[in-house]
């Protein structure tokens, strides 16, 4: 996390004051020159202090002198597509402002991803039946997994591409999911709870959020353990025009025996042990704010059943099969499974 303060200094400050800040914050890190209004006016790096020095600039000269002047910024709201620009220039640090050039943050690019304009819901309301014993009496997104609850494996990753705005719908046991991550802010997050309490099927509690801050929402189940590409799925969802994106998972059957090919009765060739790839819902959904339209308020609605209204209105779905790890964790399998590929998994 950026703590903003750190990386700013007024201008008419000493050097010594610059070459000391530099000293406490990563290395390669830039430092944020503004003037008495707070607004932006310049960049300083250990590199272009040196630049600085070698052509001459005294030591006892301000930051002003050395300065860079030439940076670059975000404005307003984030754009995912100027973010990947910068990241593809290898920028670090790119600090977004507001129509008055003041810093409102200041985006890290070595730790995040991007910073996409998404709302996320968690599905944490299940009471997990088929990992009991394990779940009676702790709710299955707290089950540890690499002496973390899974679910905090999966706001760790969309805190990666940026979203911050994580709404929780929480029913058995969901006292234990508020107690440990509270509202969010020790972790720049902003983390709010929605009370199922009735069974809504796997994405009817999305209706029951008051207000949504961004223009698109992802739903995921928190019992997924998964490195899915958030980023991948929102320019998916942006490129292609479409309304909702769902993210899929490959499923391979592998036929055993040589298959007949036939027309019109007659056998036309075979094909000896045929693979066939068929893409499964991951449970990672992506849509468009207006597309909360479909979904009926506080009734029984299942993803599948949005997706299915979201094509009967004629709106464009898509999905994006996922290319990295994926595990389902609804049974004592896959729990298994996932503790094996955990140890071998980055925080």
């Amino acid at each position: 996390m950026i703590y903003r303060d750190n990386h700013i200094i007024f201008s008419g400050s000493p050097l010594k004051r610059a070459l000391e800040m530099l000293n406490l914050v990563p290395k390669n890190l830039s430092l944020f020159v503004v003037n008495q209004e707070q607004q932006l006016i310049g960049t300083l790096t250990d590199g272009d202090i040196r630049r600085g020095l070698l052509a001459g600039i005294s030591v006892d000269a301000s930051v002003d002198e050395f300065m860079f002047t030439r940076f670059r910024t975000l404005k307003g709201t984030p754009d995912p597509i100027e973010i990947k620009k910068l990241r593809e220039l290898g920028i670090k640090l790119v600090p977004v402002l507001d129509r008055h050039d003041r810093i409102v943050k200041i985006l890290d690019l070595g730790f995040i991803k991007t910073s996409l304009p998404v709302d996320a819901v968690i599905m944490a309301g299940g009471r997990g039946e088929r990992l009991r014993p394990l779940t009676d009496n702790v709710p299955k997104p707290m089950l540890p997994l690499g002496g973390r609850p899974i679910i905090e494996y999966n706001i760790d990753r969309l805190s990666q591409y940026g979203i911050t705005n994580i709404h929780i719908s929480i029913n058995y046991l969901g006292q234990q999911i508020v107690d440990y991550f509270g509202d969010g802010s020790l972790h720049g997050l902003n983390i709010k709870y929605v009370a199922e309490e009735k069974p809504l099927g796997t994405i009817g509690a999305v209706k029951l959020i008051e207000k949504f801050e961004n223009p698109y929402i992802l739903v995921m189940n928190s019992d997924l353990f998964t490195d899915a590409d958030f980023e991948s799925m929102w320019f998916a969802l942006h490129e292609n025009g479409a309304d909702l994106c769902v993210a899929s998972i490959p499923y391979t059957v592998n036929i055993p025996f040589a298959i007949m090919e036939r027309t019109n009765g007659y056998i036309t060739g075979l094909k000896e042990k045929p693979t066939h790839t068929h893409y499964a819902n991951a449970g990672i959904y992506l849509f468009r704010k207006d597309m909360l339209k479909h979904i009926p308020m506080n009734e029984k609605f299942n993803a599948t059943d949005l997706i299915e209204a979201v094509i009967e209105n004629k709106n464009k779905v898509i999905d994006l099969p996922l290319t990295g790890y994926w595990i389902d964790i609804g049974r004592h399998e896959e729990y298994e499974k996932a503790k094996m590929i955990v140890q071998h998994v980055q925080r």
